[in-house]
């Protein structure tokens, strides 16, 4: 098997895992969104802290990029607590579809803190990608999924500044576990205040799928790292919707859910502007554009 082929496998196999954590969230049943980012952290943290200690890359970090690591860990918190509350409230694909924003709002924080420029193909993908969410948050003040679809939107835009910063972070020489051992350790102490004020009282079942929540992370961090490790983003990243497939089965399955028509018509239009910018990232569109 190919470098690129074993990338897809592992892209594939990370969306598979987030799908199942989002569901895993879901199953938690009522439970604060901070109580479940809790959990979901805790378990990331003990899994970078036994990644860092076995491949011996330690625990410090340039004193120059705390800011960074600082900012990274606060965007991240930020988009865990959107997104977990949007799974609870919404259907399962929609908060999937939804938190698959981010590399649209990628390309916007890579113009506002790299500098780097937006060429009109870009401008077309997210602007077109924007339309699509519009179908599935259905702005109204009828539509009593509003705020859970905002919220998903929120968490959509805070993890697509994450990864910006995450990609700075990894050009100054910051290693990836180290990263995800920071935000998950930032992620912890700053929800633990609000976890002990507002502690809901669990009962085995519910601390089970918190804990598998957590692992299904660990499992798709993990995987979305070797997947980019083997092959660059622009020739994998694609498949990392796949999810939103995975979703949509958990969901009718486990919740009975279907999505509406104005949701399917907005992930047929977020996913078409992510095959556009693919076709487009890999030089199998030629639309004679300048990179």
């Amino acid at each position: 098997m190919n470098q690129k082929y074993k990338g897809i496998l592992y892209i594939v196999l990370s969306a598979f895992s987030f799908a199942f954590m989002n569901a895993f969230v879901r199953l938690a049943g009522d439970l604060p969104s901070i109580q479940k980012s809790f959990f979901r952290n805790l378990v990331a943290l003990i899994f970078a802290a036994i990644v860092l200690k076995r491949s011996k890359i330690g625990f410090s970090y340039k004193k120059e990029n705390l800011k960074l690591l600082i900012l990274r860990s606060t965007f991240g918190t930020l988009g865990i607590l959107c997104n977990f509350y949007a799974i609870d409230k919404l259907v399962l694909a929609d908060a999937s579809m939804l938190n698959k924003m981010s590399p649209f709002f990628a390309i916007l924080f890579s113009y506002l803190l790299l500098k780097e420029k937006i060429d009109w193909v870009q401008a077309i993908s997210v602007a077109g990608a924007f339309v699509g969410s519009l179908f599935i948050i259905k702005p109204s003040f009828h539509n009593v999924e509003l705020i859970p679809a905002l919220a998903g939107f929120a968490g959509g835009m805070a993890a697509g500044a994450a990864y910006t910063f995450v990609r700075i972070l990894g050009q100054r020489g910051e290693k990836g576990p180290f990263i995800v051992f920071f935000f998950s350790s930032f992620s912890c102490v700053t929800t633990l205040p609000f976890l002990i004020f507002q502690y809901h009282a669990m009962s085995l079942t519910q601390v089970i799928y918190l804990l598998l929540a957590g692992l299904a992370a660990a499992g798709g961090q993990f995987a979305i790292t070797a997947a980019y490790c083997y092959a660059p983003a622009k020739e994998i990243s694609i498949y990392d919707y796949s999810q939103i497939i995975f979703s949509a089965i958990l969901g009718f399955f486990l919740f009975g859910q279907i999505p509406d028509f104005y949701s399917d018509l907005g992930y047929v239009i977020i996913c078409g502007m992510a095959i556009f910018m693919f076709l487009y990232n890999t030089g199998k569109l030629k639309i004679g554009v300048n990179k």
